[in-house]
C-alpha cells in the first residue's frame, strides 16, 4: 500500500471513530415502556451515552451455548431495555469484536449495562461494562454522570426488519462469538468479577 492510499485508509478510520452519530434502521424510538420492571422478570437497560465512534453500531445478545437471543443494536445516544429471566447470563456485544459480560439478576430489579465504544483496528470495538449500585464504584447509578447519561439518551426498540437482519447475519455472528469466547475463557477470574453485575447492582 502506497502512503496516499493509506493516508485514505487513516482517514477513513479517523472519521468512523469520529463523533458522527449513525443511527440503525432496524430500531424505532420508543417510549421506554419496556422498562417498567415485571415482579418476575429483571430489566437490563443497555446505555450508550459516548458518541466516540458515532458511525458504528453495535449489536447486544443474551448468549448461551445452545443459542443467542438478539437484543438489538445500540448505537451512540441510545438506551435499550430488555426483560430478562432472573438469574445468571452471559451478555455480548457484537461491532469489530465480540466482547462479554456475566449478570446475576434479581426478578422485579433493573440494572444497568454501558456499552463502551473503544478504538479498534478498522472501526470501533465495543466493551460491556457493569453499572453498579455502589457509590464508590467507577461507574455507579449513584453518580451524577450516570444521571446525565440517562438524560442525555434516547429510549429504543427493535423495529421492523431487525429479527431479519439478525437471522441474515447469525453465522457470521456465531463465528465471532466463539473465537472471541476463547480469550474470554482464558481470563482470570478477577478479571471476570470486574465485569460482573452482582444482584445487588439492582433498583
Amino acid at each position: 500500500m502506497n502512503l496516499k492510499s493509506l493516508k485514505v485508509v487513516l482517514l477513513g478510520v479517523a472519521v468512523a471513530l469520529s463523533g458522527c452519530m449513525t443511527q440503525s434502521k432496524y430500531m424505532v424510538k420508543s417510549d421506554g415502556a419496556a422498562t417498567a420492571a415485571h415482579p418476575d422478570k429483571a430489566t437490563v437497560v443497555f446505555l450508550r451515552p459516548s458518541s466516540f465512534g458515532g458511525a458504528i453500531q453495535a449489536s447486544v445478545y443474551d448468549t448461551g451455548p445452545q443459542e443467542d437471543k438478539f437484543i438489538g443494536i445500540v448505537s451512540a445516544g441510545d438506551k435499550l431495555a430488555y426483560s430478562a429471566e432472573p438469574g445468571e447470563h452471559l451478555f455480548m456485544v457484537i461491532a469489530e469484536n465480540a466482547d462479554f459480560m456475566i449478570a446475576h439478576l434479581d426478578a422485579g430489579k433493573t440494572y444497568y449495562v454501558d456499552v463502551r465504544p473503544r478504538p479498534g483496528v478498522w472501526k470501533a470495538r465495543f466493551s460491556l461494562l457493569p453499572i453498579h449500585n455502589d457509590p464508590a464504584a467507577k461507574y455507579s447509578t449513584q453518580s451524577q454522570e450516570f444521571q446525565h447519561w440517562l438524560e442525555k439518551t434516547t429510549w429504543i426498540e427493535k423495529g421492523p426488519g431487525a429479527d431479519q437482519w439478525y437471522h441474515e447475519h447469525a453465522s457470521n455472528i456465531r463465528e465471532k462469538k466463539l473465537d472471541y469466547m476463547q480469550k474470554w475463557d482464558r481470563m482470570k477470574a478477577s478479571d471476570k468479577a470486574n465485569l460482573t453485575l452482582n444482584p445487588s447492582d439492582g433498583k
